[in-house]
């Protein structure tokens, strides 16, 4: 069975398990934005990084994250929610792919975790720009490398 077919059959147990991870979380935003809010967020990025993987193609997975970046950032939201919501929907997908035991798993991880992995790649190149345009206190690492020598 293909990875995408695999996917798509669980599809309600897996976005059940995701939101289910992050309501258990309480990321302040989601919480805000409600069930409906958050379910809708979670399948429409499913949907996408099952077609990313269908198709191997990156492009749709890269604009729908820099996209939500954009929304988020200017609703509020702390990257670190975003990126909670994504690894609770990874998180889900890799538990039913590991225990469907499909014939290559090695592959299957392989193009889920780069699939999402590009995702929350796009999601925080984006947010990071927006986030230099002003000051942010949480992403200030000035001091971090306050004693760094050149």
């Amino acid at each position: 069975m293909d990875l995408d077919t695999l996917l798509l059959e669980a599809e309600p147990d897996v976005l059940d398990e995701a939101y289910a991870a992050l309501h258990r979380s309480h990321v302040t935003h989601y919480e805000l934005a409600g069930e409906t809010f958050t379910r809708q967020a979670l399948t429409d990025l499913f949907r996408l990084v099952v077609s990313a993987i269908h198709t191997r193609d990156l492009a749709s997975i890269s604009e729908y994250a820099t996209g939500i970046a954009e929304e988020r950032y200017n609703d509020g939201y702390d990257i670190s929610e975003v990126q909670m919501a994504f690894n609770a929907l990874e998180e889900s997908m890799w538990r039913h792919v590991v225990s469907a035991h499909p014939d290559d798993l090695a592959e299957a991880i392989g193009l889920l975790s780069t699939v999402l992995g590009y995702g929350k790649d796009a999601l925080a190149r984006k947010y990071l720009s927006l986030a230099c345009q002003r000051h942010i206190p949480s992403l200030d690492l000035s001091a971090l490398f306050a004693g760094a020598t050149s």
